[in-house]
């Protein structure tokens, strides 16, 4: 695993779930490799009432009951939906799901406006159908095709973003559950094996882009994924990934409990601050979820790390913080211009701690971006 730049998450937990599946004695829908009890407790963690003799870390923080539901549609015929604003985990809760059920997470299509219809259900290798014909051996199936035949969980991530004809081509694979080849005279229909199922994941913030059609939308279930505004839970998420990128990078440096305070609570404001605005202009275009929180400090860390003193400082991630959460010049820049005069400022006069050096860092990246 240590020479892989991102290991999915059945390779980076494989003792893990290798030691659930033993112990599972629950039963399975399908082919499904865990039963779903343990399918929510490798993604929740493990508590003492469960009676392990190992602890299961929780690796997705959320509402249990998103969880529940999830597994519950899969375990059924329909599709799952995973919808929310960016950030908010829908791609990492849909590898886990896949992970902990088919062990394979990687079946996986990204929508775009230039996905066609081949990439969710085949293609051909030209140069084997020139020199033998087109056959089973010739065709190259897709990740959802793949999917079918294996019995597994296929995703599809942005759905939103696949053109009309394509999210057309996948209500026919929810709905009939195979796949026709009709360049074939026979063995041409790919059926699903039972365990098959779709999660396709969608950005709320993509409404208009290209809107599911009821008839789709009647084929999965949906578990809207908010984003966390708890700040003990969203604590542990950023703590969580923090640890993650320190182990991955074997850096050694110190993240003040302090400093992770800082970076919380000026999310919680600049949150407010969006939800009180009259218009788009004056909020700012990010999402302000948590992974853009951990983007943040993991920016801040590494430039401690390879720059700094080895110690992470406000002044540092009050830089991060403007040079990520600025996107569009120069109306992001005033917003968190505002921001810091009239919400940092007066704070670090009250409370002083690590807000008078944040708001120091803060006015010198927005000065040099400015």
């Amino acid at each position: 695993m240590s020479d892989l730049l991102r290991a999915p998450a059945e390779i980076k937990y494989a003792e893990e779930l290798d030691w659930l599946e033993s112990i599972d004695d629950n039963p399975k829908p399908f082919s499904w490799r865990l039963s779903p009890k343990m399918v929510r407790l490798f993604i929740l963690g493990s508590e003492r009432s469960d009676g392990l003799d190992r602890e299961i870390p929780q690796k997705w923080y959320g509402d249990r009951s998103f969880v529940e539901r999830s597994i519950v549609t899969l375990a059924s015929d329909r599709g799952l939906l995973l919808i929310g604003d960016p950030g908010t985990g829908k791609s990492w809760l849909a590898e886990l799901l896949s992970a902990a059920i088919s062990r394979n997470s990687t079946l996986v299509v990204q929508g775009t406006a230039g996905t066609t219809e081949d990439h969710i259900k085949y293609s051909w290798n030209v140069s084997m159908v020139i020199a033998k014909g087109q056959s089973r051996q010739s065709m190259i199936p897709s990740p959802i095709m793949t999917a079918m035949e294996a019995g597994a969980i296929g995703r599809f991530e942005e759905l939103t973003r696949s053109t009309s004809d394509v999210q057309d081509a996948l209500i026919s694979i929810l709905s009939e559950k195979y796949i026709s080849v009709p360049e074939l005279d026979s063995d041409n229909i790919v059926f699903a094996k039972p365990g098959f199922s779709v999660i396709a994941t969608a950005n709320s913030r993509d409404r208009g882009v290209n809107d599911l059609s009821s008839a789709l939308k009647r084929r999965f279930n949906f578990v809207r994924i908010p984003v966390v505004t708890n700040k003990k839970s969203e604590a542990e998420i950023v703590r969580f990934r923090t640890e993650e990128l320190l182990r991955r990078h074997q850096i050694e440096l110190d993240v003040p409990p302090t400093l992770l305070d800082v970076l919380l609570q000026s999310f919680a404001d600049l949150r407010a601050s969006a939800a009180a605005a009259g218009s788009d202009d004056e909020k700012l275009e990010s999402a302000l979820s948590s992974a853009e929180q951990i983007g943040v400090l993991e920016d801040a860390i590494l430039h401690s790390n390879f720059f700094g003193e080895r110690a992470l400082s406000a002044r540092t991630l009050a830089s991060s913080l403007v040079g990520s959460l600025a996107r569009r010049e120069p109306e992001d820049l005033a917003i968190l211009n505002k921001y810091l005069h009239g919400v940092v400022e007066p704070r670090s006069k009250e409370e002083g701690g690590s807000w008078p050096e944040f708001l120091e860092g803060g006015r010198d990246a927005i000065a040099i971006l400015s």
